[in-house]
C-alpha cells in the first residue's frame, strides 16, 4: 500500500489529506510548525504526528508538500535526495532557478515530481480544454480568465501569504492558476505584459493586477486576479475565443443581485480563498485522485514537473513586467 505524508496542515494540507481519504492509499501522517493542527488533522484522518520533515521523509513513499511556497525548494530536495516521490503544490518553487533545481534533482533521482494545479481538474476547465482539442472552436485567439478572491487572512502577525519574499504575492500565488491554464489550451508563452496595484504601490491594503500573455502560436491571453473582494467572496470566469467558435463560463447565467458587505472581527470565513465547483467529488479530491493513478498505474500526468516550472516562470515574468512597466519575455526568466 501507499504511504503518504503531508508537510503543512493549513488550507492545502486539510485539502489535500480529504483527498487521499478517498484513495486506497495510506496516510501516515503529518508534520506541521503548527502542532495543534497537526494534531487536528490527525485526529480526523488517522496516521502520526512526526517530530520533523525528515522523519516524514524517511517513513513515507509519496510526500505531499503542502508549506508556505519559499520551503517548497528544500524540502523537494530532501525527497529526491531520499528517493520518495513528490506531490507539492503550486507554485513549484519561490524562483525560477529555484524551481529548474527541484525539477532536475528529480529527474536525477528517478523520483515522481507531480505538480498541483488544480484548476486543470475543474470540470468546466477540463471541459474547456477538450473543445479547444477536439478542434470545434477552431484556432485559439483570446483566452480571457477573471480569479478574484478576497485576501488570505491566517493569522495577522505571521501572515506568509503578504511577505512576497515568502509566497511571492498574490501574481504567483494565484494568478498563476490561469497563467499554467492559458498555456494549457494556448501553447507556450512568449511574452507578458503586466500592471499590478502593489507593484507600484506596496502598501496597498489589497492587490489587484492585469496580465496580457502572447503566445508562440499568435493567440493572446488576458488574466485578472486580485485579492480585493470581502470573504467569503471568489469570482472566477472562462472565456475562449477561436476562430470556429467560443467557449465561455459562466454562460447565460442570470442570477438576483448579491450582497457582500465586509466581515466584522469574529466572522468566520475560511483562511484563504478556494473556488467552490458544483460537482460530487470536489476537484481537489480528483486531482489526488489522479496523482493516485498516475503513481500506480503508470498513467499520464495531466500536468507534470516541466508545466510547472513553465507556470513559474510566466508569473516570475508577470511580477518583472509589473515592476518595469515593461514586456518581458519568458525565456529571459532564468
Amino acid at each position: 500500500m501507499l504511504r503518504v505524508g503531508i508537510l503543512g496542515t493549513g488550507s492545502m494540507g486539510s485539502t489535500h489529506a480529504v483527498g487521499w481519504a478517498a484513495t486506497p492509499a495510506e496516510l501516515a501522517g503529518f508534520f506541521s510548525l503548527d502542532a495543534p493542527r497537526a494534531a487536528s488533522l490527525r485526529a480526523q484522518h488517522g496516521g502520526r504526528v512526526y517530530e520533523s520533515a525528515e522523519a516524514l521523509i524517511a517513513d513515507v513513499d509519496v510526500v505531499d508538500i503542502c508549506t508556505p511556497t519559499h520551503l517548497h525548494h528544500p524540502l523537494i530536495l530532501a525527497c529526491a535526495a531520499a528517493g520518495k516521490a513528490v506531490i507539492c503544490e503550486k507554485p513549484l518553487a519561490r524562483t525560477a532557478a529555484q524551481g529548474l533545481e527541484a525539477v532536475e534533482a528529480c529527474e536525477r533521482a528517478g523520483v515522481p515530481l507531480l505538480v498541483a494545479h488544480v484548476v486543470r481538474f475543474f470540470p468546466e476547465y477540463a471541459a474547456a480544454k477538450q473543445i479547444v482539442d477536439s478542434g470545434e472552436i477552431g484556432q485559439v485567439a483570446v483566452v480571457r480568465l477573471t480569479r478574484a478572491s478576497y485576501q488570505p487572512k491566517p493569522a495577522p502577525d505571521a501572515n506568509w501569504f503578504l511577505d512576497p519574499a515568502k509566497s511571492g504575492g498574490m501574481m504567483l500565488d494565484l494568478m498563476i492558476h490561469d497563467f499554467d491554464y492559458a498555456r494549457w489550451v494556448a501553447g507556450e508563452v512568449i511574452s507578458v505584459y503586466a500592471r499590478g496595484v502593489r507593484a507600484k504601490r506596496p502598501d496597498a491594503p489589497e492587490d489587484y493586477a492585469l496580465a496580457i500573455l502572447r503566445h508562440a502560436d499568435g493567440a493572446i491571453s488576458n488574466i485578472e486576479g486580485g485579492w480585493a473582494y470581502p470573504p467569503p467572496m471568489f469570482r472566477t470566469a472562462l472565456e475562449i475565443a477561436g476562430s470556429g467558435g467560443l467557449i465561455e463560463h459562466p454562460a447565460g447565467v442570470s442570477q438576483p443581485l448579491a450582497f457582500y458587505p465586509k466581515r466584522k472581527p469574529g466572522d468566520d470565513a475560511p483562511e484563504v480563498g478556494l473556488p467552490g465547483s458544483p460537482v460530487h467529488e470536489s476537484p481537489y479530491t480528483t486531482e489526488i485522485r489522479h496523482f493516485y493513478d498516475v503513481l500506480t498505474k503508470g498513467v499520464t500526468p495531466r500536468v507534470t514537473a516541466r508545466d510547472g516550472l513553465a507556470a513559474l516562470r510566466i508569473a516570475l515574468a508577470a511580477i518583472r513586467s509589473a515592476e518595469t512597466g515593461q514586456e518581458v519575455r519568458v525565456e529571459a526568466i532564468q
